[in-house]
């Protein structure tokens, strides 16, 4: 998948998962925002509330989304067979749509009514959204191939020393910004920071980068570079500066994510555990939307 091409796989999560969101909103709003004693007597009511027949759709097509996104990125994580069917990064992409777009339904399905057992599995399936998010940010903080495997420091260090190698045989990096751009790739800018430092750092990097690329790029037009030049120095300046630093905090990262998947993992089961046995109890008393 070359990259126009992921843009629009990505483009089209997006907008599906916004347009859910909308039309979801725009069509129930009368109904979700009136007090819960009094939307018996809307007129909505037959079809939003969580037994009827947009209600419990709701709910089975988010339940079904979630199972399937959880399901597939795990067999084609572990499984040898599937090893090559795709990218890891993409399939993990379709699981994040599926199970953001899953919850959102699954919101709707309850109409904003918690209680009971089901309220100890929506807000697990919550705790496993925000822990999502969480986790993806660290994922792509540890460097890996485009199947999905980590690269080990020997490989980044590698990578680095020929990014630094491209550009300082270019006679245009003799310019003011030389300076502050080794003082950021620089590995001892990352020594023995703890996890919420490496975290704080990561965060200021994002703004840091973008200055010293805009100063950048703003000497490099005034010396006379071509564009297109200019354009290959920027993108190698800020690949090695995010590749050192994800050289630099890559034990911090990898023990973070350890973390995370223990506290990811409990909420993920306490929310589907809870969810089969909520499924169960409502086939047993004969909701069967519209089967």
């Amino acid at each position: 998948m070359n990259k126009t091409l992921h843009k629009i796989y990505i483009g089209s999560f997006f907008l599906v998962g916004i347009t859910v969101l909308v039309l979801l909103g725009i069509n129930g709003y009368s109904y979700y925002t009136i007090p819960i004693e009094e939307r018996f007597f809307h007129s909505s009511h037959q079809s939003l509330k969580p037994s009827g027949i947009w209600g419990h759709g709701f709910g089975i097509i988010g339940t079904l989304m979630m199972i399937f996104g959880v399901s597939i990125y795990m067999i084609r994580k572990r499984s040898r067979r599937f090893f090559t069917f795709g990218y890891l990064k993409h399939w993990l992409e379709f699981h994040i749509f599926l199970c953001t777009v899953g919850p959102i339904l699954v919101l709707y399905h309850t109409s904003f009514k918690f209680g009971g057992i089901v309220s100890v599995s929506f807000w697990s399936m919550v705790l496993v959204v925000l822990s999502g998010i969480i986790g993806r940010f660290i994922y792509i903080q540890i460097p890996r191939t485009i199947q999905g495997k980590e690269l080990d420091v020997q490989e980044l260090n590698s990578m680095r020393q020929q990014m630094s190698h491209n550009l300082y045989i270019d006679s245009t990096m003799s310019l003011k910004f030389t300076k502050d751009y080794e003082r950021f790739s620089s590995l001892e800018r990352y020594a023995n920071l703890g996890i919420i430092k490496s975290l704080v750092v990561i965060i200021a990097d994002y703004f840091r980068i973008k200055i010293l690329v805009y100063k950048i790029n703003k000497q490099l037009k005034e010396s006379g570079v071509s564009a297109y030049r200019i354009k290959e120095i920027l993108r190698t300046v800020k690949t090695e500066i995010v590749l050192t630093r994800r050289i630099g905090l890559l034990k911090t990262m990898q023990k973070l994510f350890r973390y995370w998947h223990i506290a990811h993992l409990p909420f993920a089961i306490a929310m589907f555990v809870i969810m089969i046995i909520h499924v169960a109890v409502t086939v047993i008393f004969g909701y069967k939307w519209i089967f």
